[in-house]
């Protein structure tokens, strides 16, 4: 029997299990991919220091360093649910059920998908699943494509898109609808991309991101924006443009696209049709958190971390004692965070198993710190305003939660 199982095997769990590992506690991972590694096995980027960030790199570097410390790491295995008995936690799974008295869920992100007429077509496919062919798989997901969506997300992978030789005629908006919600509206996207302007090689994008922080002075840039839009990298990005339909018989022809107001509103007799053979549809992502709530993990709706997230403490506590979490299923943020918060919870699950003698609450302070210091440095933002939902998490946790000694009380727990 282990002592800590993990679910999932991206930068948050295999930090997590390598900090567990460091303190004797025997360790088992689990993931449904076939390797470890999660959303790094797809990253590359130029950061603005000039160093390029490779997720292959830093998760085979967590592979080995998991490995060295004996923790079992097991792919292909898929679970489906998660309950306490007693003192333990049971893990169902595909390949039988394990159990073990801390369990760490750091199941990630998933896309959000943004259906329009044509969806279904060969050819069309979440901008993560280009970035997973591209990157992981070595595919090549088609000679001239169309992302519809212009986020954080679409823009890093346009960029990786590019440096594969793929080429991108154009970055839309969905049409504005109930489903696309915020997607659609140009003067919300703007401001979501004013936190990547570093990932954009143009001076105008770069430049004019300091001025356009103001709501005014957005306003006036989208009323001016230019109709074929602002080239990232060659590639025009079209804030002006909404995608009505994915066109084709059999596979991915084209979009119809249409002009559309600093609104978002369709101008009529504009449409228009770009030719294309594989389109990428980028909505953005949320917390998969879907076990946590099986678990019986109370929830709460923080959108400032991309939708509902599980109650949880600065040290990856939930109040299910037992139950901690770490990564995008706590808020959508970089791999980097995901790895500092991995290491919180790896410490905290020490701390809880008796572990560390003296030296463990230092420690755990120390790996706080760190979570909130590379959060500061974050080369990509998801979200501009994660700070207020990691601190609206933070009070609800204190009022929840903690009692004058800084416990969670027994009483609070499943």
């Amino acid at each position: 029997m282990s002592d800590v199982i993990v679910i999932g095997g991206g930068p948050a769990g295999l930090a997590g299990a390598i900090a567990c590992a460091d303190f004797g506690l025997h360790v088992t991972v689990i993931d449904e991919f076939l390797k470890p590694g999660g959303r790094l096995l797809g990253q590359l980027h130029q950061e603005p220091s000039g160093e390029w960030w490779n997720g292959i790199k830093e998760s085979e570097r967590l592979h080995q360093e998991a490995k060295k410390l004996s923790v079992d790491i097991r792919c292909g295995v898929s679970v489906y649910n998660l309950e306490k008995v007693g003192p333990l936690w049971n893990v169902h799974t595909n390949s039988g059920i394990l159990e073990a008295p801390f369990v760490l869920v750091a199941t990630g992100a998933a896309e959000y998908p943004i259906p329009l007429p044509g969806w279904t077509l060969p050819g069309v496919m979440s901008i993560g699943a280009a970035q997973v062919m591209t990157n992981v798989h070595r595919v090549q997901v088609g000679k001239k494509g169309i992302i519809i969506g212009a986020n954080i997300l679409a823009f890093a992978i346009l960029n990786e898109l590019q440096l594969a030789g793929i080429h991108v005629d154009r970055v839309v908006l969905p049409e504005k609808n109930d489903l696309s919600q915020k997607a659609g509206e140009p003067e919300e996207v703007m401001k979501s991309l004013l936190n990547a302007a570093h990932l954009a090689p143009s001076p105008l994008l770069r430049i004019g991101s300091r001025f356009m922080k103001k709501d005014w002075m957005r306003k006036i840039g989208l009323n001016f924006y230019p109709k074929h839009g602002m080239k990232v990298n060659g590639t025009p990005l079209q804030l002006r443009k909404a995608a009505l339909e994915i066109v084709g018989s059999d596979k991915v022809e084209g979009v119809r696209v249409a002009d559309i107001d600093s609104n978002g509103n369709i101008i009529s007799g504009t449409e228009t049709i770009y030719d294309a053979d594989f389109v990428c549809i980028a909505g953005g992502l949320y917390p998969l958190a879907e076990l946590a709530a099986v678990a019986g993990c109370p929830f709460q709706y923080v959108p400032e971390l991309g939708g509902h997230v599980p109650h949880h403490s600065e040290t990856m506590e939930t109040p299910l004692e037992g139950l901690f979490v770490a990564g995008n299923i706590t808020g959508i943020e970089s791999g980097k965070i995901a790895m500092a918060q991995g290491t919180a919870a790896g410490l905290s699950i020490a701390k809880h198993a008796g572990k560390g003698s003296g030296t463990i609450d230092h420690q755990l302070q120390q790996a706080v710190q760190n979570v909130r210091t590379v959060r500061r440095q974050a080369a990509i933002q998801f979200n501009p305003e994660i700070d207020n939902g990691r601190n609206k998490m933070k009070e609800l946790w204190g009022r929840l939660y903690t009692k004058n000694n800084g416990e969670v009380p027994r009483e609070k727990m499943g």
